[in-house]
Order: structure tokens, then sequence, then C-alpha cells
């Protein structure tokens, strides 16, 4: 398993255990029919992950929308890096300078890899992707 890989198992697993922490879905007395799939959705798409499968970014996707639209004030639990991970719909919930971050994190990445570089994933994202509160001040 590749660090990039790994840094965003973490994230899934850290967005699912910060979520379950949560009203509605902290609780069998105020789980819903929609937060009860939206929890198995969620564990579907880390197992997915895990397992390197075809379905895991269509899984996310829908994970990350479903997220949005019925619970979007659990959105902040979940890193923006996954939005980027997945694509698709999950593009449009990012800002314009998110999205030009990752896109020059993935090509330091490809860059990095086509030259047979080792690579820790954390330590060049944390090296390019400026944090949004930081630079509001």
């Amino acid at each position: 398993m590749t660090d990039f890989h790994q840094f965003h198992l973490n994230l899934l697993k850290l967005g699912y255990n910060n979520l379950i922490k949560q009203p509605p879905f902290n609780s069998d007395e105020t789980l819903t029919t929609e937060s009860d799939e939206l929890l198995a959705l969620f564990e579907q798409t880390i197992a997915a992950y895990e397992e390197h499968s075809a379905d895991a970014f269509e899984l996310g996707q829908t994970l990350m929308t479903r997220i949005v639209g019925a619970f979007p004030q659990h959105l902040p639990l979940l890193s923006r890096d996954l939005l980027w991970l997945f694509g698709g719909d999950c593009i449009h919930y990012l800002g314009d300078e998110e999205i030009a971050q990752y896109q020059a994190l993935d090509e330091a990445r490809f860059e990095q890899e086509s030259q047979d570089a080792t690579i820790d994933y954390l330590q060049l994202r944390n090296m390019m992707i400026t944090p949004l509160d930081d630079k509001r001040h």
C-alpha cells in the first residue's frame, strides 16, 4: 500500500469515527433510515478503498454527495482531501484555490513517481496544501 493510499484510507476511517460520534449517528434512538444507510455506505466505501476495488471511487462520490445533501452540517468532520480524491461531482464543493493546490500536489506526486523517487505523501501534502484558515488571517 502506498503512502498516498494509506493517507486517504486513514482520512476515511477518521471521518467515519468522527461522524459516528455526532447525532443522529451516535444513538439508536435518533438513528433514521437515511442515517443508517449513510453509515452502511461509509463502511462499504472504506472496505472498497482498502481492497483497491474499482467501485471505491463511485461509492466515495455517492457518499460525499449524500453527506453534502442530507447532512451538510457534518461535512467539516471530513477532510477536503476526500472531495479531491473521489472527484466527479465532489469537485464542485471545492474552491478554485483548493483545486489549484490539489492539482499542483498531484503534479508533484506524479513527477516524483516518474523519477522513481521515494515519496512521503504526507510530507509532500503538508508542504503544498495551505489550510483555508491560514489564508483568511
